[in-house]
């Protein structure tokens, strides 16, 4: 699988507000304690939803428990009112919107993170203990790329092509990148159970989480020859089957609670494709829970 032409790209994901970061050092204010930390998260976010799996992965209810929020959020400005008094008691006079996910500290009262990536590489590293290893050393590189890949070659390059207000001639050029890249996963994927280890790991989250968005999301903006091209892929479309089928991944599908939230945020045209499913996502999630 190549990701070297992305490797320089950013992430679609916008900028955290807080960035603190779980560590050994007492001194550091947010040492590992079980029970002390709490994350908060909506699992129809595709954010949200990563941190889910991994949580569940890693067996976290009893060290990290979850509070689950409102699949669309309930404030004019899109963040949800439960969050307000942490964003209040963490920065003075805070002004944007309470939005998830978010790591809070419950001594404190405060928010720790706000930044997917790192809420579930701290959890991983400093609550993992002996369980799957899902960020294998050594794979550190890997797993970004892997990141960015499905950031700029699926996410974006999806958004871009169903976008309608978009030149037919970038649309066109956002279609064939998005095709290019799951060409390359499904000549990846040919032999292989997950992405980058012979087990489970934080890649297979990431693509797994992406390729739910671009079937319950971004395939509602594609005309239906799109989506039959994307669906051409019946290698990379297994695996995310299978894995939908892993009680970690889709117990946490909340297929009603994706489509509420969309309807909600989305202001573009609804295209052919819409019409054209590419998984039945109930029917393989419903042995996950």
């Amino acid at each position: 699988m190549s990701v070297t032409p992305l490797a320089a790209a950013a992430t679609t994901r916008p900028a955290a507000v807080f960035r603190g970061r779980i560590g050994q050092d007492a001194r550091s204010g947010h040492y590992a304690v079980p029970r002390r930390y709490r994350v908060h998260l909506t699992p129809s976010c595709p954010d949200g939803l990563r941190i889910a799996v991994v949580h569940s992965l890693l067996g976290l209810d009893d060290a990290c428990p979850v509070t689950i929020l409102p699949a669309v959020p309930d404030r004019p400005d899109g963040g949800h009112s439960a969050l307000r008094p942490l964003y209040d008691a963490s920065a003075h006079r805070y002004t944007g919107a309470a939005v998830g996910p978010v790591l809070s500290d419950d001594w404190s009262g405060r928010i720790v993170s706000t930044h997917a990536p790192d809420i579930t590489r701290d959890l991983a590293r400093y609550f993992g203990g002996d369980r799957p290893a899902l960020y294998p050393c050594g794979a550190e590189s890997e797993t970004e790329a892997v990141e960015r890949l499905c950031g700029q070659g699926i996410e974006r390059a999806a958004q871009e092509a169903g976008s309608a207000g978009a030149d037919p001639d970038a649309r066109a050029a956002a279609l064939d990148r998005l095709l290019e890249t799951l060409g390359s996963l499904e000549r990846w994927l040919l032999g292989r159970e997950y992405l980058i280890r012979d087990q489970i790991t934080a890649a297979d989250v990431e693509l797994w989480v992406t390729l739910v968005q671009l079937d319950t999301v971004h395939r509602h903006h594609l005309d239906a020859s799109a989506v039959q091209r994307i669906a051409d892929h019946p290698v990379v479309w297994a695996y995310a089957r299978r894995l939908a089928a892993h009680p970690a991944f889709g117990a946490h599908l909340d297929l009603d609670g994706i489509a509420r939230r969309h309807h909600a945020h989305c202001r573009g045209l609804e295209a052919a494709g819409a019409a054209v499913q590419i998984l039945d996502w109930a029917a393989h999630t419903a042995r996950g829970r």
